[in-house]
């Protein structure tokens, strides 16, 4: 099957999932083909309905359907506390656990120089832009706890230290409900080294 074929062409699309390689892919197209045809028209139809509607606000940089995003224009959250994060999966994350009430900033990625994504790619520029002026008091660097990630924080914490604000970076160590000798011994190093005073 030639690469101008329509099935090559939706084979070599549907490859740009994430996790999905060429037999995948493969199975998918004839999948949708074969029985699903009525799925493929409808996932034609929210693509295109998404791409044409869905933009990034501007103030937090996630998807949004509005120029401000719902938890931007939300004023019952803190306008002190701004955390950071790299995806909007990784927003979702913490509005899921209830425990922040604050304003958030997607970068859209990570700091990664051998796959060429710089400052520029993730929005600091912006950040600082978002950050100046504002009434915030304290940044939450909630990168990943990846080599890219922590690069990602320091690189932020260097740029907004002059700023004056406070910054802080998630805690690491052992998991709710984890079990010691279960635990890899990089993180209870962490673990330990983070340790907190006991209760009373």
């Amino acid at each position: 099957m030639s690469r101008a074929h329509p099935l090559s062409r939706l084979i070599d699309a549907l490859r740009v999932l994430p996790g999905v390689g060429p037999r995948t892919a493969q199975r998918m197209a004839y999948q949708l083909l074969q029985r699903q045809r009525s799925g493929a028209e409808q996932l034609l139809a929210a693509l295109v309905h998404t791409l044409d509607l869905v933009t990034q606000c501007s103030h937090c940089n996630n998807y949004s359907t509005t120029p401000i995003c719902e938890l931007c224009q939300d004023e019952s959250r803190d306008p002190h506390l701004l955390c950071v994060v790299e995806t909007p999966t990784d927003l979702l994350m913490m509005e899921q656990t209830l425990a922040y009430q604050g304003h958030y900033f997607v970068l859209m990625g990570h700091l990664s120089p051998l796959d060429g994504i710089g400052s520029q790619d993730i929005h600091l520029p912006r950040l600082v832009t978002r950050i100046q002026g504002s009434a915030l008091e304290e940044v939450i660097l909630a990168t990943n706890l990846t080599a890219e990630g922590e690069a990602t924080a320091h690189a932020i914490a260097t740029l907004l230290r002059p700023l004056g604000l406070r910054l802080s970076r998630l805690a690491r160590g052992v998991p709710v409900g984890g079990e010691l000798e279960y635990i890899d011994s990089g993180t209870l190093a962490q673990a330990l080294r983070e340790r907190r005073q006991a209760l009373n």
